[in-house]
């Protein structure tokens, strides 16, 4: 089994969505919610549901392996502040949070799913856990941009 190593300019992805869109070359309601030296905080612009956030690296990263030494220091706090955050805004029963890396089967650039699971969710698609993450994918169930607006400016004022 092979080790994983650092490509030579891991900065910058290209054709990568997650780059795309710090990069402001794609729509992202809400825009950024935090920016910290290494790690960006965004409304998730997939179909996991109103006030999941994803917290990635600022530059391309594939594996966590390939976290700096820096970015690692930054990433627990962050999370913990982040899902604090996800807590207050939006009241659900639990934070789930959990690493997202793969695009259309592929490593991809790393980031950190910060979604708050309550119970009108787990009774609306009789799941809980990763099966509501699947559920809510397969349904294609995006928030409106608006509340996505919303969300984010409490967020925002929350991590002040």
């Amino acid at each position: 089994m092979g080790g994983v190593t650092v490509a030579e300019d891991s900065s910058v992805g290209a054709g990568c969505v997650a780059c795309d869109l710090m990069a402001g070359n794609a729509p992202l309601p809400g825009g950024n919610v935090l920016r910290t030296g290494s790690w960006v905080v965004e409304h998730c612009v997939g179909p996991l549901g109103l006030g999941t956030v994803v917290v990635k690296p600022t530059r391309h990263v594939v594996h966590v392996a390939e976290l700096t030494a820096q970015e690692s220091t930054e990433l627990g706090p962050l999370l913990q502040r982040v899902s604090v955050a996800v807590s207050e805004v939006m009241a659900p029963e639990q934070v789930y949070v959990c690493l997202w890396s793969h695009a259309g089967g592929v490593p991809g650039h790393i980031h950190f799913v910060v979604q708050p699971a309550g119970t009108e969710d787990m009774a609306r698609f009789g799941a809980f856990g990763p099966a509501l993450q699947v559920a809510m994918g397969e349904a294609r169930c995006f928030p409106e941009a608006a509340e996505v607006e919303q969300v984010c400016a409490r967020l925002r004022e929350v991590l002040g």
